[in-house]
């Protein structure tokens, strides 16, 4: 173990475990491509690009220098009277590459942040148009927005992380998804009855990431906007998983054809290399804050808010994006995920093998040991961390077809397949 390893452990409060129970964490030296280059040499595969973020793969050239360049420019300047190149060429850039009116760009450093930023939208949206009442959001079971207070009212109660708050900030209405019609019919009375108190309703396109990996078809997209404008609210995409390739469009509601009122995004955003956020909003949505009255704008401001540096790797990742060999890629991916994983359908307590763009997922039907699979897996030269009840890879884009079979033969060798 590392000198600064051993010092730090005792100041350090890690994430998402039990400090007192929880393994030492493995300590990394470096990155390159799809690996994480660890302190006493062994080179593991990154499964799951560092939490969906690191699409081009570590150490990006074109990226790294990007920031390099930046960093020699201007490290960071607030953005509240200030302006700076790469924050509004990035701004334009989403707003070309985004469908429809999804054209003004609000940046934070976090993806929860951004949600919480899209739900103070939504609110003030209403109160802007002089609209009483508007307090509550419709989210869906098998949802996960974030950890901070106002988003974890919009996570599933029941499947999320966020059990010891309830009772701690307003509920909300988390409901099924609208998957037949059944379901839309419920979700419509929902609507009928409550619609004058709901700002806006919230989902994850296409996949409900750390929910559990759930997949939904684009019909339900399109349900759940036929609803919103059928009843009068405002329509939010939690891109912060999907957005950047993952599921083979450059963003769900672009592949889609179903336009929200305000996205998210983060993760992906920067490649994988600087914290990064934005809440993008509509025309409409943007016009009601436009104003002679100042209190009808919106007050938030993030110190960190398009920070310079994370705005050119942005920038550079876009490049990258622009470049279009990235579609191959995912292709490449989807296609050497459904052939590894299949076999894992027959394993003992696997109760599904799913996958979409470079999403693979294995189900289990209780919850796995994720600490005690992390160690199985980085024995077989791979990092993949389960959740839950899923064992799932969602890799960098550059994994090379080698890297590709090491990942899905540790899973296939883990799971008993």
């Amino acid at each position: 173990m590392p000198q600064w390893l051993t010092d730090g452990a005792p100041h350090v409060w890690r994430p998402y475990c039990q400090m007192k129970t929880a393994p030492a964490p493995l300590a990394v030296a470096r990155t390159r491509g799809a690996r994480i280059i660890l302190e006493d040499g062994r080179e593991l595969v990154d499964g799951i690009a560092s939490w969906w973020t690191a699409c081009h793969g570590y150490n990006h050239p074109h990226i790294a220098a990007a920031v390099m360049a930046q960093l020699d420019r201007a490290p960071h300047v607030m953005f509240g009277g200030l302006a700076h190149e790469p924050a509004y060429r990035l701004a334009s850039r989403l707003a070309a590459l985004l469908p429809g009116e999804l054209d003004h760009v609000f940046f934070a450093e976090s993806g929860s942040v951004a949600v919480e930023i899209s739900m103070k939208m939504a609110l003030q949206y209403w109160i802007n148009r002089g609209v009483a009442g508007r307090t509550k959001f419709v989210s869906f079971l098998g949802g996960y927005h974030g950890d901070t207070l106002a988003t974890m009212t919009i996570c599933d109660p029941e499947e999320g992380m966020h059990g010891l708050f309830s009772g701690v900030m307003p509920a909300q209405h988390v409901v099924a998804l609208p998957r037949d019609a059944e379901s839309e019919a419920a979700l419509d009375a929902l609507l009928a009855e409550k619609g004058h108190e709901i700002a806006a309703l919230i989902v994850e396109p296409r996949v409900q990431g750390a929910g559990g990996m759930l997949l939904h078809d684009d019909s339900v997209l399109a349900t759940l906007r036929r609803l919103a404008d059928r009843h009068g609210l405002l329509l939010i995409f939690d891109e912060i998983f999907t957005g950047f390739g993952r599921t083979g469009d450059l963003f769900a509601c672009s592949g889609s054809g179903v336009i929200p009122d305000i996205v998210t995004l983060s993760k992906a955003l920067t490649g994988g290399t600087l914290p990064l956020s934005a809440a993008i909003a509509s025309r409409k949505v943007f016009e009601a804050f436009w104003s002679d009255d100042a209190g009808a704008a919106l007050m938030h401001g993030p110190t960190y808010m398009a920070n310079p540096l994370a705005c050119a790797a942005a920038n550079a990742s876009l490049d990258l994006f622009e470049s279009g060999s990235w579609k191959a890629d995912v292709a490449r991916i989807s296609a050497a995920l459904a052939e590894g994983l299949e076999p894992c359908r027959g394993a003992p307590g696997v109760v599904d093998v799913r996958t979409l763009g470079a999403i693979g997922v294995v189900e289990f039907a209780q919850a796995v040991d994720a600490g005690g699979l992390c160690a199985r897996f980085a024995e077989l030269g791979c990092w993949i961390r389960p959740m839950g009840k899923v064992v799932y890879l969602t890799p960098p884009f550059v994994t090379s077809d080698a890297e590709m079979a090491r990942l899905t033969g540790a899973i296939r060798a883990v799971v008993g397949a």
